[in-house]
């Protein structure tokens, strides 16, 4: 006869239990993963299965009940940590929505807003566009399978513990914000470059011919030079976004360093 001790299912729980408080977190902020449209139910069926597939990979996990409190501590340090990493990959898509309102407001498309739902509230057109293209993008060069990858190597790397996480990679997390206000301008700078000398040509003709009506005219011109700098920008977009992800990928290893508690001193 079969039997089972409440030291086995307490193991057994805990393989199970640690892993996948990580992947929810994931699944939580990442982009892709968390998008809104995606049912709640499918992403807890989708990490369930994650973390099944990759259990028999896993590294031995703390001898912890996971009903204890410790246990509980653990299961949510796993999760903050699997928001964590997800969020470093969202700061990228942040960026280019950034790009977007910068782009969309200097070509005198401000208003041209909409409700998103995924992101909760208004969002620039020309914001919800370059982030399509950068979904797409994500999924052509399968960042999805690779930010999975990565979940489960992060297990190699910071390994389920009962030590608590520094308090460093939440730091390291807010110093990495700053790429959102970088990148989206340096996206957003050949565009804004551009505009700016159109701008000006118009500020001259004004200049030189009073009667000349600057909204009659402006506001075309500057839509034209803008769509021709989105066409221009589309040509060198992948690479700019490629690299992007590649340095949001290693900012999620540089997190995890961040987070790993230091060793104990040796006497």
């Amino acid at each position: 006869m079969l039997s089972v001790t409440a030291a086995q299912l307490d193991a057994w729980l805990a393989a199970l239990m640690f892993p996948l408080g990580r992947l929810l977190g994931l699944f939580t902020s990442a982009p892709i993963f968390a998008n809104r449209g995606v049912p709640m139910r499918i992403r807890l069926a989708t990490g369930i299965a994650v973390a099944l597939a990759v259990l028999p990979v896993m590294p031995p996990m703390p001898e912890v009940p996971p009903n204890s409190g410790l246990g509980l501590v653990i299961f949510g340090q796993q999760v903050f940590i699997g928001i964590a990493m997800g969020f470093m990959m969202r700061i990228v898509f942040a960026a280019v929505d950034m790009a977007g309102a910068l782009i969309g407001m200097q070509m005198g498309l401000s208003f041209a807003i909409f409700f998103d739902p995924d992101a909760g509230g208004q969002t620039a057109v020309l914001s919800d566009f370059l982030n399509l293209l950068a979904t797409l993008l994500f999924l052509a060069a399968n960042g999805h399978l690779v930010l999975l990858e990565i979940m489960v190597r992060s297990f190699e790397w910071l390994p389920v513990s009962v030590e608590l996480i520094r308090a460093d990679g939440w730091a390291f997390i807010a110093r990495t914000g700053v790429t959102v206000f970088t990148a989206g301008l340096l996206l957003a700078m050949p565009i804004i470059g551009m505009l700016l000398v159109a701008n000006i040509s118009l500020g001259v003709l004004t200049r030189a011919a009073p009667q000349l009506n600057l909204f009659a005219v402006g506001f075309p011109v500057t839509l034209t030079a803008g769509f021709v700098g989105l066409l221009w920008l589309m040509t060198n977009f992948a690479p700019v976004l490629q690299s992007l992800f590649e340095r949001g990928f290693d900012s999620i290893s540089m997190l995890l360093d961040a987070l790993a508690p230091l060793p104990a001193p040796t006497r």
